[in-house]
C-alpha cells in the first residue's frame, strides 16, 4: 500500500501525505472488501481438503493486518492457522521476509513448503524464501521455471498434487 500510494501522489502530484493517503486507500479498501470476498475457483476445495489432511494452511499477505482481517471475516479464519501481514515484517513482497516468517511459524523448511500465488510480486518473495511455489496468474502471466508451476486454476491443483511439488522437485 505504501509503494501504491507514493506511486499515485508522485503521478498526480497531490497535497497529501504518504501517511494520509494510505490510510484513506485502506478505509475505502477495507470497506469494499468487508461486502465480501470471493475465493479463486477450486480454493474452498482445496483449503477444505488440506484441512481433512492435517496439513496447516498460512495466509502470507502484502496487505496490512486490518486488510487481512476482513478478508479471513469473509474467507473463513479457521482456513489459516498461521497468518502474516505486510504491515507485520520489516520488508514485504518481494522480498522473502513474509515467507520466511511463515515457514518458520510452522517449524517448517522453506524448501519443505508449497506456496499458492497470483502475482509475480509474490512469486519472487516465496522463491527468494526457497518455497515450491504454484502460480495461478490473475492479472499478467507468470512463466513457468524451476521450483514453479503455472496452472491456470486452483481446480487443477489438490494435496496430491502440492506434495508432488515439494518432495518431487529436491
Amino acid at each position: 500500500m505504501t509503494r501504491s500510494a507514493g506511486y499515485l501522489i508522485d503521478v498526480t502530484g497531490a497535497d497529501v501525505t504518504l501517511d494520509e493517503l494510505t490510510v484513506l486507500l485502506n478505509d475505502r479498501f477495507e470497506k469494499r472488501i468487508g461486502r465480501g470476498v470471493p475465493l479463486m475457483p477450486g480454493a474452498a476445495r482445496l483449503l477444505d481438503e488440506l484441512a481433512r489432511h492435517e496439513v496447516p494452511a498460512a495466509l502470507v499477505s502484502a496487505s496490512h493486518r486490518r486488510i487481512i482481517d476482513r478478508v479471513l471475516d469473509s474467507v473463513g479464519h479457521h482456513h489459516f492457522a498461521l497468518t502474516v501481514a505486510g504491515d507485520e515484517v520489516s520488508r514485504t513482497k518481494p522480498h522473502p521476509e513474509p515467507y520466511l516468517t511463515a515457514a518458520a511459524g510452522f517449524g517448517a523448511a522453506p524448501e519443505r513448503c508449497a506456496v499458492i500465488e497470483d502475482t509475480a510480486t509474490g512469486v519472487a518473495a516465496a522463491e527468494a524464501a526457497g518455497c515450491r511455489v504454484v502460480a495461478v496468474p490473475s492479472v499478467a502471466p507468470i512463466a513457468p521455471a524451476s521450483g514453479r508451476v503455472v496452472v491456470n486454476s486452483l481446480e487443477e491443483v489438490d494435496l496430491a498434487f502440492l506434495r508432488e511439488l515439494v518432495t518431487g522437485m529436491q
